[in-house]
């Protein structure tokens, strides 16, 4: 009986092992396939640089909340910025190292943002790696969802939580914070308490209600113009910036086919 144990054991060793590689390789080709979308287009990058010069020159500081595989801190580095990237998610935290690791102009935080420090959990998509989140209500509102149907957060892992705040307080304060955090954008924005010049945070239509609390705080923030974005257009909608009523208004109207974007909020 003993010997069939030990090799029952050794059967359930090989099995979690063999089930560890298949699930590394899924979020490696997951990688792979965001960063064949987000850096092999050269006119995307172009139009990224042109919005991103909007709100950032060379020296500035800026905060990349959401880093993802970091073609935002491609853009910022491109105009010469300082970046602070923020990812809670190891595997993609690996390859920031990998790309940015060594530069000095780009400091990693491997840790998600909300409104209080402490630990977080986040729910990993492993075929999708960059929309892993920490907002179980985004994973509710996504389940059956109108082009969402193939999304799957299948696994869980506790993350360090910190706060805008504190990476002001650590890092100094940036000139633009770009927020991309699948559905935790307004616990991201409740831990900031005093306004930076300009900020973004990412919007979609399967979760509006968050994407209006982000204006209503960005509002109590001081911010008083407001535009968007649609998709990966890296294109603004308004040929002028509107205020707070008109872009709440704009994300109530939006198609629900619009799926995502981002809002831009800037003072006065």
């Amino acid at each position: 009986m003993g010997e069939v144990k030990a090799a029952t054991n050794g059967d359930s060793i090989v099995n979690n092992d063999a089930l560890a590689m298949l699930e590394g390789l899924r979020t490696a080709r997951g990688i792979v396939r965001s960063l064949r979308i987000y850096y092999g287009d050269r006119a995307h990058a172009a139009a990224m640089d042109r919005l991103y010069g909007g709100f950032v020159q060379r020296g500035d500081l800026v905060f990349d909340v959401g880093a993802h595989v970091g073609d935002r801190i491609a853009s910022f580095r491109r105009l010469g910025a300082r970046v602070v990237a923020v990812e809670p998610q190891p595997a993609l935290v690996s390859v920031l190292k990998l790309f940015y690791g060594r530069k000095s102009e780009v400091k990693i935080e491997a840790t998600a943002v909300g409104r209080a420090a402490g630990m977080t959990e986040l729910m990993i998509n492993r075929d999708n790696p960059t929309v892993s989140t920490a907002s179980r209500d985004f994973v509710g509102a996504a389940r059956g969802a109108p082009g969402w149907e193939a999304q799957r957060w299948t696994k869980s892992i506790d993350v360090p939580l910190t706060t805008l705040d504190a990476l002001i307080a650590r890092h100094g304060t940036p000139v633009f914070i770009k927020i991309d955090v699948e559905g935790f954008e307004a616990e991201a924005l409740a831990g900031l308490t005093r306004p930076v010049k300009a900020l973004s945070f990412e919007f979609t239509t399967i979760q509006r209600d968050v994407a209006l609390a982000c204006v209503e705080r960005c509002v109590a923030l001081g911010y008083t113009r407001f535009n968007a974005a649609l998709g990966e257009s890296q294109t603004l909608q308004h040929a002028d910036w509107i205020d707070c009523r008109a872009i709440a208004r704009w994300l109530r109207e939006l198609p629900q086919a619009a799926n995502s974007g981002d809002v831009y909020a800037a003072l006065g």
